[in-house]
């Protein structure tokens, strides 16, 4: 059975968490600044490059539809360990890759083991972290973006362009490494789940979860949250440099300072989110994310200090809403189905990530010079999907308190 943990043991809980979302999230981000290496080494298309981002989410979302039938029948210690390693293997494989087929097959496997991380990092947060100290938890966890984007990414783009692009990926499985040997050390046992009196099959589990409407309701707005970001987010390393004319050396200061702002602003967001509430704070943060999403897309001519700013306070909007939208659809899911329920919502956020990157990579052209086109049409159908997120984050219900 689980125990309640000290305030220095949950601590240690949290920082080994956000060190396996910080590698699971670089995975899966270093591809996106990459895109412009890729696209001319491999010489793929901008569609192609749609679909290597793709292959890893698509992968995840089918990784997390299997898993949501069997995760809650284990110890999530053990089970979290035992995918954490193969993902880290996957992540090898990438590295090792010779061509575009072979990074291909490689993202789909990292995608597979790596994309149950994210719902099992978020269900033991909400197993072993009481309802009124949920949204600060869930954003120490949720720093591992910002960490990602203000060193990981800059410092595997470093490697990148000093080394090869193969390099970032053997940084990564690397550090996979140690914090396999960290978390067998830090988390307790959290095996609850498995002597709740209403414990059920997976297969009937996986049923009620599915039939419950506040649960569709809560995946709803996952998707609709996925689909903001990820219709712009994988090709604006590109447009900075073809369209708004950035230096392969001044990308990484997008990262750097965008990382650097979330990292400040996580902690006030999620303590804004306890205090305000989780679905006052994800509308109001919902809705100004449209007005960097747009700018970001129509930012070329614009002087590099203010493509970094743009670009900073798209991070810092588009990080900081998922801070309280998914402490409030963590909150959604009946307790004793919890692990299944996240295991499905990680699902749809990693199928709605591929779906959104393939659309943008369908709606964005190329004229003459190489330039990107119809790049803003991506951001507009962001803005339309982030206030249908509006919408449907204020008929979600939450478990666990009396109003929110």
């Amino acid at each position: 059975m689980t125990s309640p943990l000290t305030p220095a043991r949950e601590r240690w809980v949290l920082l080994t968490l956000a060190g396996i979302q910080f590698t699971h999230i670089l995975d899966f981000m270093i591809m996106m600044p990459l895109g412009p290496q890729f696209t001319q080494l491999m010489g793929i298309s901008n569609a192609q490059f749609g679909f290597l981002v793709s292959a890893y989410t698509l992968s995840a979302g089918v990784s997390g539809l299997v898993a949501s039938m069997y995760i809650d029948q284990f110890d999530r210690k053990r089970l979290l360990l035992y995918m954490y390693t193969l993902f880290g293997l996957a992540t090898l494989t990438c590295g090792l890759a010779p061509s575009y087929g072979w990074l291909m097959l490689a993202r789909v496997a990292a995608g597979i083991f790596g994309g149950v991380l994210t719902a099992m990092s978020q269900t033991i947060v909400a197993d072993l972290v009481p309802f009124e100290r949920r949204g600060r938890a869930m954003s120490v966890v949720m720093t591992s973006f910002s960490v990602a984007t203000v060193a990981g990414v800059p410092l595997g783009l470093f490697m990148a362009a000093h080394w090869s692009w193969h390099v970032p990926f053997f940084a990564i499985a690397l550090v996979v490494l140690v914090l396999v040997i960290l978390a067998r050390q830090t988390l307790p046992v959290i095996d609850a789940h498995l002597h709740h009196p209403h414990r059920t099959s997976a297969w009937v589990g996986l049923g009620r979860v599915l039939a419950d409407v506040n649960h569709l309701k809560a995946f709803g707005l996952t998707a609709l949250m996925m689909f903001t970001g990820f219709t712009v987010i994988p090709y604006i390393t590109i447009y900075m440099q073809t369209n708004a004319g950035m230096g392969a050396d001044q990308v990484p200061w997008i990262y750097l300072c965008g990382g650097a702002a979330t990292l400040i602003s996580a902690r006030f967001v999620g303590r804004l989110t306890d205090r305000l509430g989780k679905s006052q704070t994800f509308k109001r943060l919902a809705a100004v994310v449209c007005i960097p999403l747009m700018a970001t897309t129509s930012s070329a001519g614009l002087p590099v200090w203010a493509l970094v700013l743009i670009c900073a306070c798209l991070f810092v909007a588009m990080s900081g809403r998922m801070i309280p939208g998914m402490a409030l659809v963590a909150s959604a899911a009946v307790p004793h189905l919890r692990g299944t329920f996240m295991t499905l919502n990680a699902s749809v956020q990693s199928a709605a990530m591929g779906v959104a990157a393939i659309v943008g990579g369908l709606i964005i052209g190329r004229d003459e010079q190489g330039h990107l086109t119809h790049y803003w049409i991506t951001g507009a159908l962001g803005t339309v999907f982030s206030f249908l997120s509006i919408w449907a984050a204020g008929h979600v219900r939450v478990h666990g308190a009396r109003s929110d």
